[in-house]
């Protein structure tokens, strides 16, 4: 199906850091595993692959690891805790669960119309345009904190969410905005529109939010007290 006139989000990459606080024998993984690449004198990593889900891992001596090409947050988690439980399986040495973060989602998605990219840069605060070396406008959203790549076409890329429901609420955000400021036309009568997000995550995602900035003003007013004796 062509994604012209349709409105989509898609998952491309989720990037997991994770560790184990222990060291890892490096050299011992690849004479386990020989399929693995590790060669030191140009990358200090090892690099493991799964064909399900179809990801890479970096691994270091530290006993830190990245997961990339994860299709969403459970499958980069999965991955990683795969990779560990393959390498416990065949004798490698981990005495811990591995602790993982989610560091990035970068998601590509179209809102079904043209954007005015001139007029764009004026209508949103915090953009960069130089049309004669990227076609693309950079938006950087405060909220969520993420940063948005759009074209002329509708086509967007967003990349520094950390949980899969901040793009979808970044890209429904990005487009109430442009469609209030008579920043993107449509072809046909009836606007394309982004699939509905779920409520649930949401207000899970709202909570958070709200918790985050409780905590940044406690902080705030505990420095001021601080300032003040």
């Amino acid at each position: 199906m062509s994604d012209k006139g349709r409105a989509f989000i898609n998952i491309e990459n989720v990037v997991a850091s994770a560790t184990l606080k222990q060291q890892i024998d490096l050299n011992a993984i690849v004479r386990v595993f020989p399929g693995v690449e590790y060669r030191p004198e140009q990358f200090p990593g090892l690099v493991y692959r799964l064909k399900k889900p179809k990801t890479a891992t970096l691994i270091f001596s530290s006993g830190k690891m990245v997961c990339t090409g994860a299709k969403s947050e459970r499958q980069a988690r999965k991955a990683v805790l795969k990779v560990v439980d393959e390498l416990k399986r065949d004798g490698i040495v981990i005495l811990s669960k591995p602790e993982i973060t989610i560091q990035n989602i970068v998601a590509s998605a179209g809102l079904g119309g043209y954007i005015d990219l001139e007029k764009a840069t004026y209508g949103l605060k915090k953009t960069m345009y130089e049309p004669e070396q990227f076609p693309g406008l950079i938006y950087r959203m405060d909220e969520p904190k993420v940063v948005i790549l759009l074209f002329a076409s509708g086509k967007l890329v967003c990349t520094g969410a950390k949980r899969e429901i901040q793009v979808g609420i970044a890209v429904n955000k990005l487009q109430q905005i442009l469609e209030a400021k008579s920043l993107i036309t449509y072809e046909g009568t009836e606007k394309p529109r982004l699939p509905p997000l779920p409520e649930k995550e949401l207000e899970k995602e709202r909570l958070k939010v709200d918790q985050a900035k409780a905590k940044q003003l406690k902080e705030k007013n505990d420095k001021d007290d601080k300032d003040e004796e």
